[in-house]
């Protein structure tokens, strides 16, 4: 090219943003600009006069000339992203992805073509980034163009609708549409591209996909409109909801949408507690109404061995999900504390601490131990609404246990007590959302409570039946309550199970005595099975070994049989717990606890006012569940 055809073009070349590479219809380079030099890597003086092949990697230059051709014949404007997948080759040998744009330019010396090269490396990273992320997505994402048709799909897609992504691309998305709404799916389609924004899931409308074996399913689908360089697409995420519609289905009868939600969350919060053999118990759980229908509310049952059972009870103060964080920690820390045997003065003690850790959050709580063999009751209470005892005989009274302040609150230590009770007394527990409206006295609604309670287990059969008289009358609008209530019902058993008690010198010989007693005792019960004989004897004697060889004082040996269930219990003075241990190989002694944690189905440690108590549990398989005479 001629000096004066170059240079109109040489202010607009280094101005532009792109690598700007123009060529005569021979192929041969003529004019480029500083940025070419920076994107290939070479110094303008060994391009100018070179074919535009040195730019083109080696598996491409085969049918580039071909392809110049064609363009020099057609001249036509070719803008950048028009889907071609174009390579350049760098100085150093390095491909990188491309965009080209192509204008023919008209010359008094003839036809040059203008090439604006973009290195698209990045937007290539973050695409296969994009499908990365797409991958990993737990839902089906479908990705579609304006005019409906798919342009990427992931695994899970696949493993839903059970097509291949090979015959899903390109497809229109009706496709995936069951055949009965296909009709105004496309007006629905364009809609959104209108209107384009983001649709979450679960927005209120019933919606279903279609399987290539030409099952429908339910789904929930959220879109988000991208903007590419390509356009606008839709990224569609879809959801399997035929189970939850299943569940929905059987609850909608009892339970609008909002309390289903607030109850799961709640419940998967407050775990399940175990029924208790031999103490009858009934629970109420109703969320709060208004907010996110969550609250703070949470009660526990943790059987502790020997005929001892730990009852929690707990209110978060404030409402939704906050509270319902703070009580499933508090949940999981009090029954673990409880499971290690832990007396309720010092387990309150140490969830004192737990939430003086948390900002702003204050707890009432309140923690007993039912002793059923000895109708004992261990209580400590934070802050909590008194807990109502009703005797054998209907009369209802409030449990006189020291309140202290709530936890969070600090610097104030919380004591228990203890207290006889009845057999067959039942103890109600509940929280504020029971008893508490705007504006009352909340001794005179605990008063209240107390005789509803009465009449309620005076007029039924059993405490099923008790709690549901007892919330009908107090609430009869469970479906309006402002906060979340609890109530938890509890029966001590009406007569002590069988159990044996025998206690022992702290001598190296009472461990044999100890066997003895027990051979004789499940003799006298007739539990004469070779096998639940042996292993009782083998780890009441290990209990027996590590009790008259670390303490002082007499030992307690007490045999325990509740329906089918035998426990053994070994008291002694000293207050040191044990601790589970591996023994090195050549040592003669510390595998007793391991033994006992193979073969116990469970087993724990316990403080008592003595020292500490060390017990484990054997089923009794093929007897019945009634105690013996």
């Amino acid at each position: 090219m001629a000096t004066t055809t170059e240079e109109p073009f040489r202010a607009l070349l280094e101005a532009a943003p792109d690598a700007m590479v123009i060529v005569d219809d021979a192929g041969v380079i003529r004019l480029v600009n500083a940025q070419t030099e920076a994107l290939f890597g070479y110094p303008r003086q060994e391009l100018l006069g070179r074919l535009i092949d040195i730019l083109v990697p080696e598996r491409f230059r085969g049918h580039h000339r071909g392809h110049r051709l064609d363009y020099a014949a057609s001249r036509q404007v070719r803008p950048m992203g028009m889907g071609l997948d174009l390579y350049g080759l760098r100085r150093d040998g390095r491909e990188f992805p491309v965009e080209i744009s192509l204008s023919p330019l008209e010359t008094p010396e003839g036809l040059l073509i203008s090439a604006a090269v973009r290195d698209v490396s990045e937007r290539r990273a973050a695409e296969e980034r994009f499908r990365a992320l797409l991958e990993a997505a737990p839902d089906a994402m479908v990705i579609v163009d304006e005019s409906g048709a798919i342009q990427l799909v992931n695994a899970q897609t696949e493993a839903l609708f059970g097509y291949a992504r090979e015959e899903l691309l390109g497809r229109p998305v009706e496709v995936l549409v069951p055949q009965r709404f296909r009709g105004h799916h496309s007006g629905f389609r364009h809609g959104y591209f209108v209107n384009r924004r983001v649709r979450p899931m679960g927005a209120g409308l019933e919606l279903y996909g279609l399987r290539r074996d030409g099952r429908e399913f339910p789904v929930e689908i959220s879109l988000s409109p991208l903007e590419t360089p390509d356009g606008t697409l839709v990224s569609a995420a879809i959801r399997d909801v035929t189970d939850r519609k299943a569940a929905a289905e059987m609850l909608a009868q009892l339970y609008e949408q909002q309390r289903h939600v607030a109850l799961t969350l709640q419940r998967s919060l407050m775990g399940s507690p175990p029924d208790v053999p031999g103490m009858p118990t009934a629970s109420r759980y109703f969320p709060a109404r208004q907010g996110a229908g969550v609250g703070g509310d949470w009660f526990d049952l943790i059987p502790l061995g020997g005929g001892r059972v730990g009852i929690v009870i707990g209110d978060v103060m404030g409402r939704g999900l906050d509270a319902a964080a703070v009580m499933g920690q508090l949940r999981s820390a009090s029954h673990a504390l409880a499971k290690t045997g832990m007396p309720p003065w010092q387990l309150m003690r140490a969830l004192d601490a737990v939430v003086s850790e948390l900002p702003d959050q204050f707890v009432t709580c309140c923690y007993l131990v039912v002793d059923a063999d000895a109708a004992e009751l261990t209580v400590c209470s934070a802050g909590h609404l008194p807990l109502l005892l009703v005797a054998p005989g209907g009369e209802v009274s409030r449990l006189p246990v020291e309140v202290s302040v709530p936890l969070g609150v600090g610097e104030v230590p919380h004591h228990q007590s203890r207290h006889r009770v009845e057999p067959g007394s039942v103890l109600a527990l509940y929280t504020d959302g029971l008893v508490e409206t705007p504006g009352s006295d909340i001794e005179g609604q605990v008063d209240g409570l107390a005789a509803v309670l009465e009449k309620a287990l005076a007029t039924t059969d059993g405490l099923e039946e008790a709690a549901d008289r007892l919330l009908a009358e107090l609430l009869p609008d469970a479906d309006d309550n402002p906060d979340d209530v609890t109530l938890l019902l509890a029966r001590i058993p009406d007569a002590p199970v069988t159990s044996q008690t025998v206690v022992l010198a702290a001598d190296p010989r009472s461990v044999g005595e100890g066997r003895r007693f027990l051979q004789s005792t499940l003799a006298l019960w007739g539990k004469d099975d070779e096998h639940l004989r042996e292993t009782a004897c083998l780890l009441a004697s290990e209990l027996l070994s590590n009790a008259v060889s670390h303490s002082c004082g007499p030992v307690r040996l007490r045999l325990r049989h509740a329906g089918r269930e035998l426990s053994v219990e070994v008291c002694d003075g000293s207050p040191i717990l044990p601790q589970a241990r591996f023994a090195a190989p050549d040592a003669e002694s510390g595998r007793g606890l391991l033994l006992v944690d193979s073969l116990a189905s469970s087993w724990g440690t316990l403080p008592t006012a003595e020292g500490k108590a060390v017990w484990f549990s054997l089923p009794l398989v093929g007897h019945a569940a009634d105690s013996p005479p």
